[in-house]
Order: C-alpha cells, then structure tokens, then sequence
C-alpha cells in the first residue's frame, strides 16, 4: 500500500457579525431541555455509520444560486462570538425548490430550534447532508430520495437573517465543507 505525507497549513478564516432575534443568541430558559434533545440527536445521527453506499451519481448544487458564506468562517451575533460555521448558505428567494444533492435516506425531518425546518440524508458510508432552513419539506423521516429530487423549499425558519438554504455536510462525524464535496465527488470542478 502506497502512502503520501499531508500537510496540513494554518489558515485563518473571516469573521462575520449578524442581528438576530435575541432569542436565537441567549435562548430562554424554557428551551434549553428541547435545545439539549436537539443537539443530541444530531450528535447521534452524525455518528452512525450505514455500511452502504447509497449514492451513485455524481453530488449537485442543492439550489442554483451561488453561496455567499465561507465554510470556518466565526460567526458573531448581536455582537456575541459563537462558533464556527460548520456548512454554506445560498441566498434564494423564499420558495426556491431544494433538491437532494445525492441520493439516500431521510434521517431527519423536523423543526429544529437553531436550524429551523432541517432535512438530513444519510448518503451512506458515514457521508450525511443537512439542509436547513427551509419553508416547507417535501419528506418525511424514512424517506429514500434520488439525486436531485425534490425534497423542500428554501426559508427563514431558525437563526437567520433572511431566506436562504444552509448546506452542510459530515463525513464520519467531522465537519466537511460541501463546496468541497462539490469539487471532489460532483460535477463542478472548483465547487463555487
């Protein structure tokens, strides 16, 4: 077996500084139960592994608009830092169709408090998306789905500043950026 030396440089990544509802910085006391329930569930989803790979196809843009938002990039809202942002957002208009950008299983289908209406396909082989945000989801938790099928419409549910489509990607449980994704297993060579 060959192997190959990888270096990994430092690199310093944007800030940016957002107004949101102040609920969404320093929720109430009332939600932290169903924030904690939240979180777990993700954390769960984002460790299973499903020994298949059920994709085929080349990945695809989920929404035809470009992003507008840096993978890493520190977020800080109503002037308080929180952390990294783990995915890419892709300002559409409200109503723009989301699309599958691979084929999989529908995990998560479900208002979630920081990521509103939130879909998430397990791809197989520990490769998961979450697409958030959105204003309508056209599947349910269960759910096998094609590339490029439509599974819901872009929104402003959650932590936002307006209607968009947050895209991000796990791949083993780390954070990858889909953009990335795009570059490596999908039909756009740069990702952008």
């Amino acid at each position: 077996m060959a192997t190959t030396d990888l270096v990994v440089a430092r690199h310093r990544f944007p800030t940016r500084r957002l107004t949101v509802d102040e609920g969404f910085v320093n929720p109430p006391p009332t939600l932290t139960d169903r924030i904690t329930q939240e979180a777990a569930l993700l954390g769960t989803t984002w460790q299973q592994v499903t020994p298949e790979r059920l994709w085929s196809a080349p990945f695809v843009r989920p929404v035809p608009q470009p992003a507008n938002s840096q993978f890493g990039t520190r977020s800080v809202f109503n002037g308080r830092p929180r952390g990294a942002h783990g995915g890419a957002d892709f300002p559409s208009p409200a109503g723009t169709p989301i699309h599958a950008p691979n084929a999989g299983r529908v995990v998560i289908a479900r208002d979630l408090y920081f990521t509103g209406n939130t879909v998430v396909i397990d791809h197989g082989l520990g490769i998961f998306s979450m697409l958030a945000h959105l204003s309508a989801m056209d599947v349910r938790e269960g759910d096998r789905v094609e590339a490029d099928a439509a599974i819901g419409r872009v929104g402003a549910t959650g932590r936002v500043t307006g209607p968009h489509l947050h895209w991000a990607v796990r791949v083993n449980g780390a954070r990858v950026d889909p953009l990335s994704v795009l570059a490596l297993l999908g039909n756009e060579p740069s990702g952008r």
